[in-house]
């Protein structure tokens, strides 16, 4: 009953949310990102203040630059990561977090049409087991350094 590569194995490598943060997110500069939330399934929600975009994680709230970021990182608040990167370049913040909101919604459907017939407490077993299989991946693959490198020579020609 492992569910994770069940589902892994009907998407494609676009679809499962992991190797989108291998291949999209880590494969640039970025920088670390940390969030004090549980390592569990949460409910993640944005909000808009007057002081500007916040996610809500929990009783937790996380004061976000932008809504493009807040949206990147309620994904993974949603899946109880703890460590993340975010790409250094904020114009790249918002396609990647369409693409993995859109994960997301894929692997849930797929999740649903395989838990069909199942009982609620086996649903929520199988649907933890998923999300945990999940965090440990991106947790593997690791958030990064706090701080991105730069390039140091300022030489223009070599």
């Amino acid at each position: 009953m492992d569910i994770a590569n069940d589902i892994k194995e009907k998407l494609t490598a676009e679809e499962w949310l992991p190797d989108i943060y291998r291949a999209k997110v880590r494969s640039q500069r970025t920088r670390a990102h940390q969030l004090e939330i549980p390592e569990r399934e949460n409910r993640a929600l944005i909000q808009h203040t007057l002081l500007g975009v916040e996610l809500k994680v929990d009783s937790r709230r996380f004061s976000c630059p932008d809504l493009s970021t807040a949206r990147y990182l309620q994904v993974f608040a949603r899946l109880g990561c703890q460590a993340v990167a975010v790409p250094y370049d904020i114009t790249k913040i918002s396609t990647l977090a369409d693409e993995l909101e859109s994960a997301w919604q894929k692997i849930l459907l797929v999740f649903e049409k395989a838990a069909t017939g199942k009982t609620a407490s086996v649903k929520g077993r199988m649907r933890s087991s998923l999300i945990k299989e999940i965090r440990c991946e991106i947790g593997e693959i690791g958030a990064g350094s706090l701080m991105p490198e730069f390039k140091q020579s300022t030489k223009q020609r070599k």
